[in-house]
């Protein structure tokens, strides 16, 4: 038998993850990906749904760059949902290319956490998809929106508003 513990898990700052992984000058975090051929349909194009994992893995890796840990925010009751997903497919990724997922807070407005999204191509010149996803922190145990965000969370998301 385990004694529980006394203390709450925090949210601590984690250490840097990758040398690949970046805050740009303009707020962006840039998350590199890899068509792999999972990721593609017969025609070696990424399939639709590719580039929402491919945005989320990249949401919680900005998230980690700036100290918030996805796996200890929702050991401490909470998840960031989405509640609306838009999505601008420009031009196809094939299979093998690379591309960087770019992601940043926009201006939050209450409890509502809007994150937009470019994947481009590594130099910057090819623009595949455009997107926007609007998160809202959640009381795991209830199910309930929450009336604020926690603690700590909102001081570090400003790091990334494209307004900062």
């Amino acid at each position: 038998m385990t004694d529980k513990p006394t203390n709450p898990p925090q949210l601590l700052p984690t250490v840097a993850i990758q040398n690949a992984l970046q805050v740009s000058s303009d707020n962006w975090f840039e998350y590199p990906v890899t068509a792999h051929p999972h990721h593609t349909d017969y025609g070696g194009v990424v399939w639709h749904g590719s580039y929402v994992a491919w945005m989320e893995e990249a949401r919680v890796e900005c998230l980690r760059s700036i100290g918030v840990d996805y796996a200890k925010l929702v050991a401490l009751g909470c998840e960031l949902r989405v509640v609306e997903l838009s999505i601008r497919y420009r031009q196809p990724v094939l299979m093998g290319m690379t591309a960087i997922v770019k992601t940043r807070i926009a201006k939050i407005a209450g409890v509502r956490i809007p994150v937009d999204y470019e994947i481009r191509s590594p130099d910057g010149q090819d623009l595949f998809v455009t997107a926007h996803v609007t998160l809202v922190p959640v009381e795991q145990e209830r199910g309930k929106i929450l009336r604020q965000l926690p603690p700590g969370l909102k001081d570090a998301l400003l790091k990334l508003t494209a307004s900062h």
